[in-house]
């Protein structure tokens, strides 16, 4: 089938950049979230992210001019029922992923393909929740979404192959790279990613180095560009204590223990840079490390 509207759930940091590429790439947007005041936020931030793309001559100006007309919000989640696919792209609990999708299931098309932007949770198992897991598929994208080329394609066990070539053909028009996952806990990128960011968490709570010889090391040594740690308040330390938590509990190797210390700063609040505060402090002009 040929997808032409694209509904997307959630419109934080994911979302956002989400409607952003696919809205670029020529695609009707429908997104929407539980606050209007969010979905506001994230309509003025594409607008930002857009403009830095057309002061760097990334993107023409009359480009932008017809991605801004092309993204419409709601906050009826019903209404995403008549688009051709759906991104779920909500907080990364299963309860809740499982919830929406319940609630959209009775208002889709036939013909429309359902996904999720999760980075660890089991796609066969979100799919067995809805009427339709043969069109059901992991839509994998990185953060920062218009910056990143990857997309991580996850079948669940019963994805048909008219879906997965769907999805593909979607990857292509959005000028990014897919790679196909098998459905296995953190997929390809966050399997190798996250136990390497908690590791060095456990170099950080062994006392080996402290924060800034940490990253510093993976920098310059590994060329890393970003040390793990930096990457961690990036990408969000609950986010990377939640991924741990799902490849520990299902791979049951001991390997995936997530470190006591990230499992201390997520209890403290503190959660990297949407906080203010992670393995570095950002309330000043320079971050500072924490430890």
């Amino acid at each position: 089938m040929t997808v032409q509207t694209v509904g997307i759930i959630g419109a934080g940091q994911m979302g956002n950049g989400i409607a952003h590429v696919f809205a670029l790439a020529g695609y009707d947007v429908l997104m929407t979230d539980i606050s209007q005041e969010a979905m506001d936020k994230a309509l003025a931030l594409i607008d930002r992210n857009l403009e830095r793309q057309v002061g760097r001559g990334k993107v023409d100006p009359d480009a932008k001019k017809a991605a801004m007309a092309r993204i419409r919000t709601t906050l009826r989640l019903a209404d995403l029922g008549q688009t051709d696919l759906v991104i779920e792209a909500a907080t990364e609990r299963e309860t809740v992923k499982q919830a929406i999708f319940e609630d959209l299931v009775p208002h889709l098309k036939p013909h429309t393909i359902l996904t999720s932007n999760t980075s660890s949770i089991s796609i066969t198992r979100l799919a067995s929740r809805t009427d339709r897991p043969e069109k059901f598929m992991g839509f994998h994208l990185m953060n920062p979404v218009p910056v990143m080329q990857l997309v991580e394609l996850i079948r669940g066990i019963a994805t048909d192959e008219p879906t997965y070539k769907t999805l593909h053909a979607v990857v292509e028009k959005l000028g990014k790279t897919a790679a196909s996952a098998e459905d296995f806990p953190a997929f390809i990128v966050n399997r190798i990613l996250m136990p390497m960011i908690n590791e060095a968490v456990y170099t950080l709570y062994e006392g080996v180095g402290n924060v800034r010889s940490i990253d510093e090391s993976m920098k310059l040594g590994a060329n890393h560009p970003m040390g793990p740690l930096e990457l961690a308040d990036f990408i969000g330390l609950d986010t990377c204590l939640a991924i741990m938590n799902v490849l520990h509990d299902g791979l049951a190797d001991t390997k995936y223990r997530p470190c006591p210390l990230l499992t201390k700063y997520v209890e403290a609040g503190w959660l990297g840079r949407k906080t203010g505060r992670g393995f570095y402090d950002y309330r000043g002009e320079t971050p500072v490390p924490t430890r």
